[in-house]
């Protein structure tokens, strides 16, 4: 099985690329960087220079998979991601398309080409998208990121509807806090895009700073991106693969409590989770 990862510079991504190899995959990786394209070549990957947030980037990037792939891709893990944390007030719509360009947009251009690649080869395939617990509970600073996981479950859920009748199956990842570099490149757009000084919010953005800052883990439960990798192999090769599989333990209690708990007791109890 041949399967296009994106994202694959760090984290989830690199750790896909290594698993998914080791278990006889072909892999194709893809990084938004030419230094981490490079980088992933040097480690024996086919890899391609594929940047989410650009529509031209999404569309050259494929092509150039399919043809190291030799014309045949039967599978994508569109896990490319990144962060614009902040209170939603002083997030500007400029900020809300980055965040959705990056999450979303390419995220829904990349299935589309797959889809349509997959149906020209018979209609059968696998497609993986790298949600978050924050796909389906929100909390205070994360609304950007939050609200364009919430739209990849919508993505996610409608493919699966949507391609019923084909042999491509559809699955989203809902990963946790993992350790990762992604607290670093979250701080980086932080501090780029919010004004803190004029923000009614500024007193509590010490606390999302700290947070964003700590080194290692930020919070109880965090795993590692190799944690995510049993998953992710059974949505790939499963007969029935699971709609939606939650990693951490977070995940799995957050989904629980939200089936259970009133919205104002859940609120109170993620309010001060900054």
């Amino acid at each position: 099985m041949t399967i296009l990862i994106t994202g694959c510079s760090s984290g989830i991504g690199l750790a896909a690329c290594q698993f998914l190899r080791r278990r006889g995959f072909t892999v194709i990786a893809s990084a938004r960087r030419a230094s981490d394209v490079a980088l992933l070549e040097e480690q024996g990957f086919p890899a391609v220079l594929l940047d989410s947030s650009d529509e031209n980037s999404v569309s050259a990037g494929f092509e150039q998979a399919v043809g190291l792939a030799g014309g045949r891709i039967h599978a994508v893990f569109c896990n490319a991601g990144e962060a614009f944390p902040g209170a939603l007030e002083d997030l500007s719509r400029r900020t809300m398309q980055l965040q959705f360009a990056s999450n979303f947009f390419g995220t829904h251009q990349l299935v589309a080409l797959a889809i349509k690649h997959m149906r020209d080869h018979g209609a059968t395939g696998r497609i993986v998208l790298n949600s978050s617990v924050l796909g389906f509970v929100a909390m205070p600073y994360r609304g950007a990121y939050a609200a364009s996981k919430f739209a990849m479950e919508a993505l996610g859920d409608t493919l699966r509807l949507e391609l019923a009748t084909t042999n491509i199956r559809v699955s989203l990842l809902q990963p946790g806090p993992i350790l990762t570099r992604f607290r670093a490149t979250s701080l980086v757009n932080f501090a780029r895009e919010v004004d803190q000084r004029s923000s009614a919010h500024r007193r509590n953005y010490q606390a999302l700073i700290s947070r964003l800052e700590k080194p290692g883990a930020a919070v109880r439960f965090t795993l590692m991106p190799q944690d995510c990798m049993a998953p992710l192999e059974h949505a790939l090769t499963a007969r029935r693969p699971k709609a939606r599989y939650r990693v951490t333990v977070l995940t799995k209690v957050l989904a629980m409590l939200k089936r259970l708990l009133p919205a104002q007791t859940l609120d109170r109890m993620l309010q001060n989770k900054i």
